[in-house]
């Protein structure tokens, strides 16, 4: 059944939004894609916080033109497409997607939108690898951890040799006492 008008400008309204406030959004043609696997899919975007929203191409084109977002012709882009929006993370939709067509070939990932800016498919995948925002967290605080914790030890050894020598020392006088 086709879309009212009213029901194509409150999508229209709706994919404006979504554009206005995503840090990273994602192009998908799900062409072939079992209803099983999209819903699985969908849980899995939804457990992230990630909308994923499936649009006419022509509506996106509006929406991606109101938002001021340039270089992206939906129209160009093959199959049915779907849109991640990514609101907290830049990787996180890559990723999943990513990690998702792996496991399901009839999902392709077409393009994404990074810093209000077009990017092909290649270079999705290339932001899909790289590590999330806790994961470079984590090897930034080990990294400054690391060098201290080493000092730490280095200053125990010193402490531990010392006591041994007073032990050692004590141990001398009293066994010749």
């Amino acid at each position: 059944m086709a879309k009212t008008r009213e029901q194509k400008e409150k999508t229209l309204g709706e994919l404006e939004e979504k554009f206005a406030k995503i840090k990273a959004a994602v192009f998908v043609s799900f062409k072939g894609l079992k209803v099983k696997d999209a819903t699985a899919l969908r849980n899995i975007l939804r457990k992230e916080k990630i909308d994923y929203e499936v649009a006419k191409k022509t509506l996106l084109k509006l929406a991606l033109q109101k938002t001021g977002l340039e270089g992206v012709d939906p129209k160009k882009l093959e199959g049915n497409i779907a849109v991640a929006f990514g609101y907290d993370d830049e990787v996180t939709p890559a990723k999943i997607l990513n990690n998702f067509k792996s496991k399901n070939e009839a999902l392709k990932i077409l393009g994404g939108i990074l810093e209000n800016k077009y990017i092909d498919s290649a270079k999705v995948v290339e932001l899909a690898n790289i590590p999330s925002r806790p994961e470079l967290l984590a090897k930034l605080v080990g990294s400054i951890d690391s060098p201290v914790s080493g000092f730490v030890n280095v200053l125990a050894g010193n402490l531990r040799g010392l006591v041994q020598v007073l032990k050692a020392v004590s141990e001398k006088k009293t066994g010749t006492a």
